[in-house]
């Protein structure tokens, strides 16, 4: 049986990007069900947020910027940013009724008929003129292959597990990864456990002063570079350095944050380096995560360099396509911004291109 549906645009994700876009599709015209549909592969409102451990609160976050349209007020610093932002992206998506539907899986998205996209799921196909792909990268956790990972016999985890800093009480912690997460790891660990090391690829780079408009525009003017030439995006916080705020200056200051270089090997006992060994219980990945588009391998649009070029949101390869949350659109502003820009582009292909008979 047929059941593949036609609608003018396909919004893949309901995170900060998918409901941004859908927000702006909504503004312009497009009628959600009729026009557009908002696909959703979690269980419920709030994006990878859902899933962030519990002693992340609110008050912790390096900045969530509102949802356009809807100001997140009056929230509680101590409660858990995952309840907090669940609960505010449901009452976003009521509030404008965006109709998102979920659990629903992406399979593939492939060249369909008559000039249209085919998606592929798990709740039938749909056929589309455009496509709006905002699925982030949480659910491609990043984990390096280290020569005799698979010998140790404590455990492994990688940030996306990450249970709180209880879990570890009394056992020796290896923290791998010098961005965010691996210092907000370490500084939550330290007081439970037996001990810690923090391993880091590259020395870290602490930012000291302001963070002002100026600099923010130039580090994510190096990110947009490298999607613009087809590289894989790398973090904003890459090229920005860590903020050296309060916490960092007690870790640096205590030792919890005294950095080694990676170790070369890892063994049944720990992890090990020419000249010494670490016994370890556990080694927590914190080792960042890759965008999640192997949803769009059919279309063939990764270029030699392991990324997609993309111009502003558009995917130079296949004007129908928008990666919104993608490289320099990843931060909470930025696919805010990213989604006005995306239906912008879409609303004049669809105008420009009749459908086809």
């Amino acid at each position: 049986m047929n059941n593949t549906r036609e609608v003018e645009v396909v919004v893949i994700g309901a995170g900060q990007a998918g409901l941004s876009s859908a927000h702006h599709l909504r503004r312009s015209g497009f009628e959600p069900d009729r026009d557009f549909v908002v696909l959703d592969h979690s269980p419920g409102p709030g994006g990878a947020w859902q899933f962030r451990w519990p002693s992340l609160t609110y008050g912790k976050l390096h900045g969530m910027h509102a949802l356009p349209g809807m100001e997140l007020t009056d929230a509680d610093p101590a409660r858990a940013s995952s309840e907090v932002i669940s609960e505010y992206f449901d009452r976003y998506e009521r509030t404008f009724d965006l109709r998102v539907r979920r659990p629903v899986d992406v399979r593939a998205v492939r060249e369909g008929s008559g000039g249209r996209l085919l998606v592929e799921t798990s709740d039938g196909s749909w056929a589309t003129r455009t496509l709006i792909n905002a699925t982030g990268t949480w659910d491609r956790p990043f984990w390096p292959r280290v020569a005799g990972q698979e010998t140790f016999r404590g455990r492994q985890l990688h940030t996306a597990r990450y249970p709180g800093p209880e879990a570890f009480t009394g056992q020796r912690v290896v923290v791998v990864g010098g961005g965010a997460s691996g210092t907000q790891h370490l500084l939550e660990i330290a007081p439970y456990a037996a001990a810690t090391t923090w391993v880091t690829r590259r020395p870290p780079v602490f930012r000291e002063g302001p963070f002002d408009v100026e600099a923010g525009r130039a580090a994510v003017a190096l990110v947009e570079e490298r999607v613009r030439q087809g590289l894989p995006p790398r973090s904003v916080v890459s090229v920005t350095g860590l903020p050296l705020n309060d916490a960092i200056r007690r870790g640096l200051a205590e030792g919890v944050l005294d950095r080694k270089p990676m170790f070369d090997r890892i063994t049944p006992e720990g992890v090990e380096w020419a000249d010494r060994r670490m016994p370890a219980d556990v080694i927590l990945w914190a080792t960042g995560f890759r965008p999640a588009i192997e949803h769009l391998a059919p279309l063939r649009l990764r270029e030699p360099g392991g990324g997609i070029r993309v111009e502003g949101t558009r995917a130079i390869a296949d004007p129908r396509i928008h990666l919104v949350g993608y490289g320099p659109s990843a931060s909470t502003i930025g696919a805010n911004r990213a989604g006005r820009a995306a239906v912008r582009d879409i609303r004049r292909l669809l105008t420009a291109e009749p459908a086809p008979a």
